[in-house]
């Protein structure tokens, strides 16, 4: 396949649905996205290498040059769901206004795969001491099974990893982790005329988000990162459901609620504390307490400061590593013994809204950053920086 120009490249990317959903009715193969970045890189020379993760989702790793060390340049290949009557045009149609190209995923987050092409296609005529690897994956924007899938297989991958989610161009070595946890209580229904005839499982809750909100109040003295824009943990109650008429006592009720542990804050141990607090709960109200996760959780994010790569991208952008409260694959390549750092052209503000877009006067300089990262892993001996 002929490698088209830029801009027929990001249109291409736009245009080859690939929405990941926890909702049936929306989620989509990326297949078509892999397929594409596959036959570009292939005919570049890259060596490409797809594996099925679940049934029509697919994540892409392709590799120029061989040997230990080297770049990762890492990206989701898939979108969030859209609300198509609030877009001023077609999501999946490239259109440029405003000095912006508009379109679904341009900002998050299939247009940087076209950008790194950009940046590496002058350089393809040089000896690659150290490779290469561009990487693609699925299913972000849900459940990281993609993500998750390289972390499981453990296989080594570049010495550095760049992920590029919109961060402005500014580094980012911080992220917050995502915790999405549902509590069931299971009592006994009666009629409301006697409480002895059940055990309600809706006056049990009270008491769990009592415990929870206690939780919340601690881990809010204990850990406190003032890097982050909310410096202290948060936990969210997000929703409720129980029963089904007032004279009727409650047999069951559930609670979802969201946490973002910072880093330094282990999921297992965050779970295990709410789990002692909710123990004595169901011995008092005679009820069964079940705490699982809805998915599962994203682990806090950070890469020391003084690392090789923090040090590059701080020198090349001209911006001291930050800290942002979304949360990226990251983690799942720092465990893959990369460092690893989250820095890309698009805006957070414009993704996941109608009318995502990425401004032009960030593609230039989004390609210089990234052939100068190349020219450091993979085309200068491995022992400088």
């Amino acid at each position: 396949m002929a490698l088209p120009p830029l801009k027929q490249r990001f249109a291409e990317l736009i245009a080859a649905p690939s929405v990941s959903c926890t909702q049936p009715h929306w989620d989509q193969t990326n297949r078509p996205v892999i397929e594409l970045l596959s036959a570009w890189l292939g005919g570049l020379g890259f060596a490409c290498e797809i594996r099925e993760v679940e049934r029509g989702k697919f994540n892409l790793l392709a590799s120029y040059g061989s040997g230990p060390g080297g770049l990762v340049l890492a990206g989701h290949s898939d979108t969030v769901p859209f609300d198509a009557e609030l877009w001023q045009s077609d999501p999946l149609r490239l259109r440029e206004a405003d000095d912006r190209w508009y379109g679904l995923g341009s900002c998050d987050m299939k247009g940087f795969f076209a950008l790194i092409i950009e940046a590496v296609l002058p350089l393809l005529d040089q000896p690659f001491r150290q490779p290469l690897l561009i990487l693609a994956t699925c299913d972000e924007e849900s459940s990281m099974s993609g993500a998750r899938a390289l972390a499981d297989a453990g296989r080594p991958l570049g010495r550095a990893a760049v992920i590029g989610e919109p961060t402005g161009l500014r580094p980012v070595r911080l992220h917050k982790g995502i915790m999405m946890e549902g509590i069931e209580i299971h009592g006994q229904s009666g009629h409301s005329s006697n409480p002895a005839y059940g055990h309600s499982a809706l006056e049990a809750m009270h008491g769990v988000m009592g415990e929870l909100l206690a939780l919340r109040q601690q881990w809010q003295r204990e850990y406190n990162n003032p890097l982050f824009d909310v410096p202290q943990p948060t936990l969210n109650l997000g929703c409720i459901h129980g029963g089904d008429n007032p004279n009727r006592i409650c047999g069951q009720c559930a609670l979802e609620f969201d946490l973002r542990p910072l880093p330094g804050m282990d999921p297992e141990q965050l779970r295990a504390a709410i789990r002692q607090r909710l123990q004595p709960l169901a011995e008092q109200h005679q009820v069964t307490i079940e705490l699982a996760p809805l998915f599962p959780s994203v682990p806090p994010f950070e890469q020391p400061a003084g690392g090789e790569l923090v040090r590059l991208a701080e020198r090349l952008t001209g911006h001291a590593a930050e800290a942002v409260a979304f949360a990226t694959e990251a983690p799942y390549l720092q465990q893959l013994g990369c460092e690893t750092l989250v820095l890309g052209p698009g805006d957070i503000a414009c993704a996941h809204q109608p009318d995502e877009y990425l401004d032009l006067d960030r593609i230039e300089p989004t390609v210089r950053l990234l052939r100068a990262m190349i020219d450091h892993y993979c085309l200068q001996p491995a022992s400088r920086g």
